[in-house]
């Protein structure tokens, strides 16, 4: 049986279509729309309609996509960017109306237990007591758990791209002191959860999105063209060098950087401000990089319990 699930982000909508018989999911097929919803927000956050074309184009190639790959109806859900908008239920209600897709939102703690249960699955149990590290647009994520599901989980308002936009949009680059005043306000949003991982003391930390793949690449790790088999690392004295690096440099330089791409140029900063921030409040070192993450984590979840939303640890909200 195959499963595909689309995941709509600010930057852009991922589709996987992955083979579920074996209890494993293999992907087939990945492809991704181009959304840039990031630079459509109106006032207040807002998604208008040029926004909304998008996500419903983007909603109905997908389903084409992945019913010609053998998937009858992929599983839609939006990220913060969508989640959080003032208008998400008239947005979701309105691609649900043009395409027969029926749009899903999660709270930032279901994404957390969901990307965590899919990198437990991908690192094993050898790893021991395990801490999840998750950078997206709108939110970041932690998870810490011993067993196969996560002993607790949260969801900051710590994403990169809402930092960028509201901290470090006095210039390009940004000026020292905005810099600055972003560190204080990630490292007060830290405290609580920074203390928790400490105490837990997890054997390993691994860090998810394509926030932490592209920082780890631009601090020298492996380029994404060797494979998922070549382990990849972040060093938090190697992070620290990369961010004061991403501080001096203007949008446009950033993306001629190693593993900076011109999409996330911008918010690089905010989101290398936040990894570093996290990594040295939770006394981390060294995280190790995971491809899997909440749409992997989607997909063991149905293999596991059923469709997410329609049963026991399923906690999705269905908003249309």
């Amino acid at each position: 049986m195959r499963m595909g699930v689309l995941d709509v982000g600010a930057n852009a909508a991922s589709l996987v279509v992955a083979e579920v018989d074996d209890g494993v999911p293999s992907a087939v097929r990945t492809v991704k729309y181009p959304l840039r919803l990031a630079e459509r927000l109106g006032r207040g956050g807002r998604l208008g309609p040029d926004a909304v074309s998008r996500v419903a184009g983007a909603g109905s190639a997908a389903r084409a996509e992945a019913a010609r790959w053998g998937c009858p109806e992929p599983f839609v859900f939006a990220t913060a960017v969508v989640r959080d908008a003032p208008n998400a239920p008239e947005v979701l209600a309105e691609v649900r109306r043009r395409t027969g897709v029926l749009p899903h939102t999660m709270p930032g703690e279901v994404e957390a237990e969901l990307t965590y249960l899919a990198v437990r699955r991908w690192m094993g149990w050898q790893v021991g007591p395990l801490a999840v590290l998750d950078i997206g647009g709108g939110s970041f994520e932690v998870a810490f758990g011993r067993g196969g599901l996560p002993d607790f989980a949260t969801s900051l308002p710590l994403g990169a791209r809402v930092l960028t936009r509201e901290y470090l949009d006095d210039g390009d680059p940004p000026s020292a002191r905005a810099g600055k005043e972003l560190r204080r306000h990630v490292r007060r949003h830290l405290e609580d959860v920074g203390a928790r991982i400490r105490n837990e003391a997890p054997h390993t930390v691994v860090a998810t999105s394509r926030t932490f793949q592209q920082l780890a690449r631009l601090c020298g790790a492996p380029p994404g063209r060797q494979g998922w088999s070549v382990p990849r690392r972040l060093a938090r004295v190697d992070l620290a060098r990369a961010t004061r690096r991403l501080a001096a440099l203007p949008a446009a330089r950033r993306a001629e950087l190693p593993g900076i791409s011109a999409a996330r140029a911008k918010q690089a900063l905010a989101g290398s401000i936040v990894a570093h921030a996290a990594m040295r409040a939770m006394d981390i070192d060294t995280v190790t990089l995971c491809p899997w993450a909440v749409r992997e984590g989607i997909l063991l979840r149905h293999i596991e319990d059923g469709p997410v939303g329609a049963g026991s640890r399923g906690r999705t909200r269905r908003e249309v």
